[in-house]
């Protein structure tokens, strides 16, 4: 089995924000990796990674990088696969991260998930995937269907909560 997503982080202390896009992953049955690789303390490895994971058949990379997150951005420069970027609220509650990823200069794309969001970088992931593949569209299709049967459900039950002056 080749994986076809690759998750990066700055250091193994993402783990707990980046296991949500891992989980999300899994579930979908995609095939994908875990790396921790930092754009400043293994700046030749995140060349090397990004450089040589096409070559590999990774198709989306995600890459979770807090403070000055430069990570998600290197790697974008020196590959043409889709690159997310998850900012990490590692200091200033994750917005000096979120805006490092969001400002990348011009020809160097970089998506974008709100701080901490790494279940939402798993499913944009899943997204770009099920572009070519309907199996993966119908899955989503349900997923976000099971969201709506959720929210449906708990609509019923709040209709169940009692207080004097609640109307409906």
């Amino acid at each position: 089995m080749s994986p076809k997503v690759s998750i990066i982080m700055g250091s193994t202390s993402d783990l707990p924000i980046m296991e949500k896009a891992a989980k999300i992953l899994n579930d979908f049955e995609i095939p994908f990796e875990m790396h921790a690789l930092s754009a400043h303390r293994t700046p030749a490895e995140v060349e090397t990674f990004a450089k040589n994971a096409s070559g590999r058949g990774i198709e989306v990379i995600i890459a979770a990088a807090g403070m000055a997150a430069a990570l998600p951005g290197v790697i974008a420069a020196n590959t043409a696969i889709p690159v997310i970027g998850v900012p990490i609220s590692a200091s200033l509650q994750g917005i000096d991260a979120l805006l490092a990823i969001v400002q990348m200069p011009p020809a160097i794309p970089v998506a974008a998930v709100g701080i901490d969001a790494g279940l939402n970088a798993g499913l944009l992931a899943i997204q770009m995937l099920a572009v070519k593949d309907d199996i993966l569209k119908e899955k989503m299709i349900n997923y976000k269907s099971d969201l709506k049967t959720k929210i449906v459900k708990a609509n019923e039950e709040l209709k169940k909560v009692e207080y004097k002056f609640k109307t409906n």
